[in-house]
């Protein structure tokens, strides 16, 4: 090898690396978000053309549009059964959405005086929690649509909401530079994390066992915290982001990986333990911002 030359990644001996299987299109603005149904069987598209697109996972078809926002889409999330989606948007409300036909909208969440930019159910899905520019932390009934708690969670925008695994802690993250672990019945600050100015929390998510929690900053760096001691135990480099805030996840199905979008058209994946970067999918023509992974729905994306 040359002198100065980049070695090729290298991938533990169990990985099948991804492959570029097709492009869906139907958005006539940028893709905010994509994100699997829980059983697997559909998949969601949000964009700022303030529509959500459901396809069929099996077939890759388009099945229904959801119209209805009067602003851009920037986030969406699965209820647990995959029977609803719950929207976020710039026109400051959430809208809850039946993911079987005919479609209906069920509910439109409003409260949040400025554009909401996250949103996610928790495992049980009777409650939703919402992030937004006006700097604060909603939690919401499924049932009623009724708003729980207000949280006055951050000094700037609310970047990230997550549940743990049983649904009784949140963590967000902000552009104030936070990283904050709050209960959810009380809406009580159980822990601040990570209390930096710069660089900005671009995303924050528990980890499926609810032990650690994965944090994205804007300075191309992602790290894995322990919850319980509050510190960092692996760093992961290799991506780029500055700007945007980028989606990341834990990929268990075959082996365990993290993978996030990149500011360089790429989607990354590491190995979790080893923290190398083992692939980087190429084929977006710009900064691939957010998605959510089940590499168990597309077996034929993979090589072997």
């Amino acid at each position: 090898m040359a002198s100065g030359a980049t070695a090729a990644p290298t991938p533990p001996p169990e990985y099948r690396p991804y492959r570029h299987l097709r492009t869906l299109t139907g958005h006539s603005g940028a893709v905010s978000c994509v994100r699997f149904s829980n059983d697997g069987n559909l998949l969601a598209s949000a964009s700022l053309d303030k529509t959500l697109i459901v396809w069929s996972s099996a077939t890759l078809s388009l099945l229904h549009r959801l119209v209805g926002h009067s602003e851009g889409v920037s986030d969406l999330a699965w209820s647990s059964d995959s029977h609803y989606i719950c929207s976020a948007s710039d026109d400051r409300t959430l809208r809850i959405w039946s993911s079987r036909p005919p479609f209906d909208c069920l509910k439109t969440l409003k409260g949040h005086t400025d554009l909401v930019f996250c949103v996610n159910f928790n495992p049980q899905s009777s409650l939703i929690v919402s992030g937004s520019f006006d700097e604060t932390i909603r939690i919401w009934e499924v049932k009623t649509g009724r708003c729980l708690n207000v949280i006055r969670a951050h000094s700037m925008p609310v970047t990230s909401v997550h549940f743990n695994r049983d649904g009784s802690l949140i963590v967000s993250g902000s552009h104030d530079g936070s990283c904050k672990i709050w209960d959810t019945k009380n809406g009580a600050c159980l822990k601040t994390l990570i209390d930096d100015t710069v660089p900005a929390v671009s995303f924050a998510k528990f980890s499926p066992n609810g032990k650690f929690i994965l944090v994205a900053t804007l300075n191309d760096t992602l790290k894995l915290w322990n919850y319980a001691t509050g510190k960092f135990l692996k760093i992961y480099t290799g991506h780029k982001n500055s700007v945007y805030c980028l989606t990341s996840t834990f990929s268990v199905t075959n082996g365990k990986y993290i993978v996030s979008g990149s500011e360089d058209r790429c989607i990354c994946i590491w190995d979790l333990q080893g923290k190398n970067l083992i692939q980087k999918l190429e084929g977006h023509s710009d900064t691939a911002v957010m998605y959510r992974w089940v590499s168990s729905c597309f077996p034929g994306c993979r090589g072997g």
